[in-house]
């Protein structure tokens, strides 16, 4: 449970932040800035939604779904395995969360057509934001990564398999909302030589 009455506490002034343990890290902390970046990637999701949801309502009701799901990949992080029984059963993403993913990636991408060039981040507004936070998701699998091959740092396999399909998932749904509008904004390789 989470109660939250009171903003700011001071404990951080000295350059530190609590996990979820209650155990202290730096600010730039490799886990803290892996899911500080997932916490960028759900704003930038929300920022998204703002057009998705006169866009397209199924896909809104995706994203939702999806920044929940940040949510738990977040508490995943703050709340680094040791090894050892926790007081607390701490929250996972499950297998679940990534065949769910899969499978909305299935349908949204079934009536696209065959992409023969590279896609600029652009198109609809929504599509747009959609691309950044496929960026910045990307940014956190690789911290994700990165801190799942430090010493006595782990990152559940769940956890790695989902962030990896958030960014698939955000190509082809900015993909979805650009078809609706006429279609993608294609890279013409050299073209302003």
């Amino acid at each position: 449970m989470v109660v939250l009455n009171r903003i700011y506490t001071r404990t951080g002034d000295d350059g530190t932040t609590a996990l979820a343990t209650g155990a202290r890290r730096a600010k730039f902390d490799l886990r803290v800035s892996a899911y500080g970046t997932v916490d960028e990637t759900n704003a930038c999701i929300g920022l998204a939604r703002l057009h998705c949801a006169s866009e397209d309502a199924e896909l809104d009701a995706m994203l939702g779904r999806i920044q929940n799901d940040l949510f738990d990949l977040g508490a995943e992080l703050a709340s680094p395995d040791s090894g050892e029984k926790p007081a607390f059963e701490p929250l996972r993403i499950v297998q679940a969360q990534v065949d769910r993913l899969e499978a909305e990636i299935d349908q949204l991408n079934r009536p696209l057509g065959t992409l023969r060039s590279f896609v600029l981040p652009g198109g609809t507004p929504g599509a747009a934001y959609l691309h950044l936070a496929r960026t910045v998701s990307r940014r956190a699998e690789r911290l994700m990564v990165e801190l799942s091959q430090g010493d006595g740092e782990n990152v559940a396999q769940p956890a790695l398999k989902f962030i990896n399909r958030l960014s698939d998932f955000l190509f082809v749904a900015s993909r979805h909302l650009n078809a609706r509008a006429g279609g993608d904004v294609l890279w013409t390789p050299g073209q302003n030589r």
